[in-house]
């Protein structure tokens, strides 16, 4: 089972496990497929995190998220006044991570791989070439920016029309410079990326923008293997993604916090379920605010923040009768010291091997920037760094002095890859796009399936909100709530405000017969394929 964003990639992930691939040579063609058909999240310039189940039961992450350039500085974004320059960390070629996606694919293709590498490169060297025809939701994020793409590129606007007119559904795209970037990748790996015509391009583009990537930077941009958040959940193991990537902490404290109330008995639509929840959220991002950052920089409180005890406290303050206030809320005390526009793929292949990657460019279609002559696009993953602390980022997230600015250092993510078994055997693989509603996402879908009894297309339509402590209001999609419980809510102190969609999930759930069952969400061109 294959489940992606874009049915395209959906059918060259299962094509590569039809021809004998596993589930991590699916994904990494999957990636690069990605990186053609879906600009705005899929990519080469930009990063993500791995996490792997293989057939045996072991767990494996790993880490391949942008860094902060040799040259950045912790104050790059402030004024003299010490304000924080709008948008200069969100758009631009000063909002630029060091790129770890292409190492992160050879990692895990030395480390897990089958079929030889060009079997996986080659599907997306051919639709960059050939052409693909644009669905209605890729026509309209081109057509969304292409202001910014004339205005960051001088000229070299590779995702504008031709004829200079909007894209509509059913156009071709062709993208001939990046199908070049694809072979030398296909021919060198990661050094076709790192090294040669391809850096000395990225670097060009640095040049002629004043960016600050150096050819150091690329020659020194290393993936690593991390230790996976493995956490209990009545009969289940939520495993996750560590730090840098906040996600498998918050949703083990999320599980955790609702762990011993009777939330299939409340039923999903209860007022004291989504009090519950949104109260759980309220304390965990106020958590990740002040304590979460890259572990290879500061000391990041793994054993305290996952520790029962400490899960519990967080969530005995919760009062069924009125809402708490974000300002009320504070991180918990220890001794010592992710746009909406990301992509999430989950996989399963027939010997049981599961992979959950969820890979960015953080904003929709990254910084805007072309690399002039490679014919991608750059992350904006700096802006997921604090600019200062406690000023928001693009998603309102607070952050602190852990996640601040240094040099090498990888920016803190929300971006939160899981897998789940129950009673040691493949249960769920999931994960999802959306900045800071990445993490409420999977929260609600995972509970959607292991409480209240949906499965995986239900788990993954069923609307959602999110709450990420400040501000205050709760975002909720139509239909979550009706008029008149949320008057009831009201009542009690909730606030709450309108969001379109939140998420775009991805997931496999095992069913008792041991089939796959995939969820696509329908709130984007996701396509779940699979095959026995």
């Amino acid at each position: 089972m294959v489940v992606t964003t874009h049915p395209l990639a959906s059918e060259i992930g299962l094509s590569i496990l039809k021809k004998g691939g596993n589930a991590i040579d699916a994904a990494i063609a999957v990636n690069f497929a990605l990186a053609v058909c879906h600009p705005s999240a899929g990519n080469i310039g930009g990063g993500g995190f791995l996490v792997y189940r293989n057939a045996k039961g072991k767990f494996f992450a790993l880490d391949y998220r942008e860094k902060a350039p040799l040259a950045s500085t912790k104050d790059m974004y402030l004024d003299a006044s010490g304000n924080v320059i709008p948008e200069k960390s969100m758009v631009g070629i000063f909002s630029v991570g060091v790129p770890g996606t292409v190492a992160g694919m050879e990692e895990m293709h030395r480390k897990f791989g089958l079929l030889p590498w060009k079997d996986l490169i080659q599907p997306a060297i051919d639709i960059a070439r050939n052409g693909h025809a644009l669905t209605s939701r890729e026509a309209r994020g081109l057509n969304a920016n292409k202001l910014d793409f004339i205005k960051e590129n001088k000229g070299n606007s590779y995702l504008i029309n031709p004829n200079n007119i909007d894209w509509k559904k059913d156009d071709q795209l062709i993208q001939m410079d990046l199908a070049n970037t694809l072979e030398r990748i296909l021919r060198y790996k990661s050094k076709g990326f790192y090294q040669g015509k391809t850096a000395e391009l990225i670097i060009g583009e640095m040049n002629r923008l004043n960016g600050i990537i150096t050819q150091k930077d690329l020659n020194g941009y290393k993936p690593v293997w991390r230790k996976p958040i493995v956490q209990s959940y009545k009969n289940f193991q939520i495993i996750g993604m560590p730090p840098p990537s906040s996600g498998g902490i918050a949703l083990a404290q999320l599980m955790g916090m609702v762990q011993k109330y009777p939330l299939s008995k409340w039923g999903v639509t209860s007022d004291s379920t989504v009090q519950l929840m949104i109260e759980s959220e309220r304390r965990v991002f106020a958590d990740r605010a002040k304590w979460l950052g890259d572990p290879d920089f500061v000391q990041v409180p793994i054993g305290p923040l996952l520790d029962s005890t400490y899960i519990k406290n967080r969530i005995s303050s919760i009062d069924f009768t009125k809402a708490s206030l974000s300002s009320d809320i504070s991180a918990g005390q220890f001794s010592g010291y992710e746009s909406p526009e990301t992509t999430h793929y989950s996989i399963v292949d027939a010997a049981g091997n599961a992979v959950s990657i969820t890979t960015t460019l953080n904003n929709s279609f990254g910084s805007k920037v072309f690399v002039g002559g490679a014919g991608f696009l750059l992350n904006d993953e700096m802006d997921d760094f604090s600019a200062k602390a406690g000023a928001p980022n693009l998603y309102g997230l607070i952050g602190s002095k852990a996640n601040e600015i240094q040099p090498m250092k990888r920016m803190l993510s929300s971006m939160t890859p899981t897998i789940i078994t129950e009673n040691g055997q493949l249960k769920m693989v999931v994960g999802t796009p959306g900045g800071s509603t990445i993490i409420t996402s999977v929260f609600q879908v995972v509970l959607n399936a292991l409480e209240f009894g949906m499965n995986m297309q239900q788990a993954v339509e069923y609307p959602r909100f999110h709450q990420q402590w400040k501000p205050e209001q709760t975002r909720i999609e139509p239909n979550r709530m009706s008029t008149i419980q949320m008057e009831r809510l009201k009542r009690k102190g909730y606030e709450f405000s309108n969001s379109a969609s939140i998420g775009l999930v991805e997931g496999i759930l095992v069913l008792p017969s041991g089939k796959l069952q995939g969820g696509a969400d329908s709130r984007g061109d996701d396509t779940a394929l699979g095959h026995d």
